[in-house]
């Protein structure tokens, strides 16, 4: 039975974006990504957009724990994103979180 990595918190955050708003919401993400680096307990944290359908916008990340995430969860810029800026550019979203399956 292939190993499972429990520690570690694997998070696909997937946005879509309003018609006509792909470029805001990207430009609105973007700036997310230096300070995220900073934080303690971040592995990974990249920004992607879908080549099948441009509207979708995802965050891949990988953190130390899941107590990690939920501090990064918290953080103020994070909070202002989904709070203030997400609803306005956002048609839908989904937050999911993963195990990763080792090789």
């Amino acid at each position: 039975m292939p190993k499972v990595e429990k520690t570690q918190v694997v998070c696909v955050a997937e946005f879509h974006a309003k018609e006509g708003k792909t470029d805001e919401l990207i430009a609105a993400m973007h700036p997310l990504m230096q300070p995220t680096h900073k934080e303690p307990g971040c592995i990974r944290y990249e920004l992607n957009q879908r080549t099948d359908d441009p509207r979708w916008i995802t965050y891949i990340e990988k953190w130390k724990d899941k107590k990690v995430f939920d501090e990064h969860c918290a953080m103020p810029y994070i909070r202002h994103f989904f709070d203030r800026v997400q609803p306005g550019l956002v048609e839908q979203f989904e937050v999911k979180l993963y195990h990763e399956i080792l090789p």
